[in-house]
């Protein structure tokens, strides 16, 4: 029995992954009634480019935007990569300092009770 790895599992080879990506393509071309060569010619690139990436081979980036700007589904690259988070020097300015780790116990200091003062040993 072969068991399929999903898209998203982080061990799934190179291989696998784009053999995913190709047939999820060409699923969506055929969900919106598109041949190969109309969808090549709306895209901007070859047919053969379009039949490589279908089949889960190697293409370049710029022909994959392509083939999403067509198929309406180029919003969702913004999903692989999120938005860079401000710099630490900004978040300063900004007053938004972000705490990195905890404070070790040995250093955080207990607030003195206030019923003590100096001199006094009871």
């Amino acid at each position: 029995m072969t068991h399929k790895r999903p898209f998203t599992d982080s061990l799934a080879s190179t291989e696998a992954v784009l053999v995913d990506l190709g047939q999820k393509l060409q699923a969506e071309r055929l969900r919106r009634n598109l041949t190969q060569s109309k969808l090549a010619h709306e895209a901007g690139i070859s047919l053969s480019t379009l039949k490589r990436a279908e089949a889960g081979k190697t293409t370049q980036l710029d022909n994959l935007i392509c083939i999403l700007r067509v198929l309406g589904l180029l919003s969702r690259i913004q999903a692989l990569i999120p938005d860079a988070l401000p710099s630490p020097m900004l978040e300063l300015k900004m007053g938004q300092a972000r705490r990195k780790r905890a404070s070790s116990a040995s250093l955080v200091a207990e607030k003195p009770r206030a019923d003590w003062e100096w001199g006094d040993d009871s």
